[in-house]
């Protein structure tokens, strides 16, 4: 088999979607409960808006439009989350086509991608915004790279409703195109293809795509800035210049944990030619690090410019995604004979990727053993079935305090409408609807946990007066879990004969 990818490297095309499908065929195996992400993007799928929070809006775009074409549902978010990643690889096989000459490493390039620990761990536990950004860095990649060998108004176009896509999937990918274009600047031959009118034709295309949403962000300024801004200032009761201390360690140890696996393969596959490729250089490879350079430089003005002490390694994966094209790139400008290498490479990337797969998918199951459960054990199917048979049909309303239940409960139960209370960035609510069911979270060994002040409230100014309020509870196994161990949930039902005092 390894035979046959060395002589035809094509064909890991084909292994890297049968990856994803496996990725896609193991979550849905484990268990029908939802990661913290999954929730969210289950219960904003019932909304069409310019923009939810913190996190620009494509992914959920995309999770809005498969919503109203097949339901929400477990296999949709999957099956998206899958499909970009994919895409994501495929379209950075291509662009490394465009620059390489050798078929080998353009197929090395892309199985590079799934090296990078938020593609073959993070994603596979719980990441969404960041693939939609992954996809966007991967068709900017091409459509750049084919701009600068083939230009054409098309590439140009492509490369704008790249950064269009790229602008509203993460705020932080515009450094990925200002750093392109800096990077271009010092190659004489190149250099035209920046000073092209066609420039202007792909700036309106990306603007067009962002634009929606941009108004969104004026009116919406804070909600837009606060997510991400706040979760990297850990420290911020420190002096100055402790805290930019803490920053740039982070940032340096972010930097390391976000390529170490993939340094480490490409030097277990080509340890003997280390020293010819470190040495090795080209056009591409220059343009390649600066861009890798300049965004990793951009990121660190940011964090000594907010002060932050907290630096993640997805929020770096948009940069260092790059890392194994350079690599390539650097090994055949050292000109190194490539027989057998991508067969060998291929083996170790396979191994790595498809064994943390299956440790991520195992651990549904195992960790119950050890008393330990997770997101994933939590028994909402059953309990979403115990109401039905209990009440003899199904909700058409459901109220709840957080996005985890609210999602999970969405996916169960697709043509009813969940609704919480205090969020202020999604409609508002009928809560004439009825039957409605009121859910919130119980805890193990507990009695019945009184209805939460904001649920309550809620009721009582859509017109439901507390003595029609009946909290009832009910206890369930975990997913895996032994038959001692219950996750409790309390609820109330009002029936349909509620519907006029509820107006």
């Amino acid at each position: 088999m390894l035979d046959t990818v060395n002589r035809r490297p094509d064909t890991v095309f084909l292994a890297v979607s049968g990856y994803f499908l496996l990725c896609v065929l193991l979550r849905l195996s484990v268990s029908n409960s939802l990661e913290i992400d999954e929730a969210e993007q289950a219960f904003l799928s019932q909304f069409l808006q310019l923009g939810y929070g913190p996190q620009p809006p494509f992914y959920n775009w995309l999770q809005y439009g498969l919503g109203q074409l097949f339901g929400t549902s477990l296999v949709a978010m999957t099956v998206l989350k899958n499909g970009l990643l994919f895409l994501c690889c495929l379209f950075y096989g291509l662009a490394a086509r465009l620059v390489l000459a050798d078929r080998r490493l353009s197929a090395i390039a892309m199985l590079g991608v799934l090296t990078l620990p938020p593609v073959f761990l993070l994603a596979q536990r719980d990441l969404s915004h960041t693939v939609a950004a992954l996809f966007a860095v991967s068709l900017f990649l091409y459509g750049f790279l084919l701009t600068l060998t083939r230009p054409s108004l098309f590439s140009y176009l492509l490369t704008g409703a790249a950064v269009g896509i790229g602008v509203i999937s993460k705020y932080n990918f515009v450094l990925v195109p200002v750093a392109a274009i800096i990077a271009v600047l010092p190659e004489r031959d190149l250099r035209a293809r920046i000073f092209d009118w066609r420039v202007l034709a792909a700036m309106a295309v990306a603007c067009l795509i962002a634009l929606p949403h941009g108004y969104w962000v004026l009116q919406n300024l804070d909600s837009a800035s606060s997510g991400t801004l706040n979760e990297m200032k850990e420290r911020e009761v420190e002096g100055r210049l402790l805290q930019a201390t803490h920053g740039v360690v982070a940032l340096a140890s972010a930097i390391i944990g976000g390529s170490i696996v993939t340094l480490l393969l490409f030097g277990l596959v080509f340890r003997a030619k280390i020293g010819a490729v470190w040495r090795a250089e080209s056009q591409w490879t220059r343009i390649l690090g600066r861009m890798i350079l300049l965004c990793l430089f951009a990121v660190l003005l940011i964090v000594l410019g907010v002060s932050a002490t907290h630096v993640r390694e997805k929020w770096l994966v948009l940069f260092l995604v790059l890392l194994p094209l350079y690599l390539c790139l650097k090994i055949e400008a050292a000109q190194i004979d490539l027989s057998g290498y991508l067969g060998r490479f291929l083996l170790l990337v396979g191994i790595m990727a498809v064994g943390a797969l299956v440790v991520v998918s195992a651990r549904v199951i195992v960790r119950p053993w050890y008393g330990d459960y997770s997101r994933l054990n939590i028994p909402y199917e059953a309990f979403v079935e115990a109401i039905a048979q209990t009440e003899g049909k199904q909700p058409a309303l459901v109220l709840t305090g957080d996005k985890q239940l609210a999602g999970n409960i969405r996916t169960q139960l697709r043509d009813a409408f969940v609704a919480i209370p205090h969020l202020s960035n999604v409609p508002a609510t009928d809560m004439s609807r009825r039957p409605l069911l009121v859910v919130w979270r119980g805890e193990e060994n507990k009695a019945q946990q009184p209805i939460p002040e904001i649920l309550k409230n809620a009721l009582t100014t859509f017109g439901i007066p507390e003595a029609g309020m009946n909290p009832r509870s009910v206890a369930l196994p975990y997913l895996y879990g032994h038959d001692s161990q219950r996750y409790a949930f309390n609820y109330i039902w009002i029936g349909e004969q509620d519907a006029v005092a509820g107006r």
